[in-house]
């Protein structure tokens, strides 16, 4: 099989394992294309999002205690191998802008 084939199918596995442990509570692929909403007069476009150099594939929700147990996992992947790279974040319960007007309420 081709090289891409054997990458893809290592990364099922991976994701397999994770949803096998528990671990994985979501995980979709993005879109390439979408709209941007901006401006005061909530202009549309296609977009080009954010500055961006890196491209976007997915994302993967995991059950985990801390930000440290996501890196060991993600550590993990195959496909860092062969360059990918994986960002690694945890959730907020408010977006920044919105935790500070909270903040500025008490």
């Amino acid at each position: 099989p081709s090289v891409l084939l054997r990458i893809m199918a290592d990364l099922y596995n991976w994701v397999e394992r994770l949803q096998t442990q528990g671990l994985l509570r979501g995980a979709q692929p993005l879109m390439e294309g979408g709209k941007l909403v901006s401006g005061p007069q909530s202009l549309v476009t296609d977009g080009v999002f954010a500055e961006s150099k890196e491209a976007i594939a997915g994302y993967f929700l995991l059950a985990v205690a801390s930000t440290n147990e996501a890196v060991k996992l993600a550590q993990a992947c195959p496909i860092l191998a062969y360059g990918a790279q994986i960002e690694v974040r945890p959730i907020a319960d408010l977006c920044r802008p919105m935790a500070d007007v909270k903040a500025a309420q008490l």
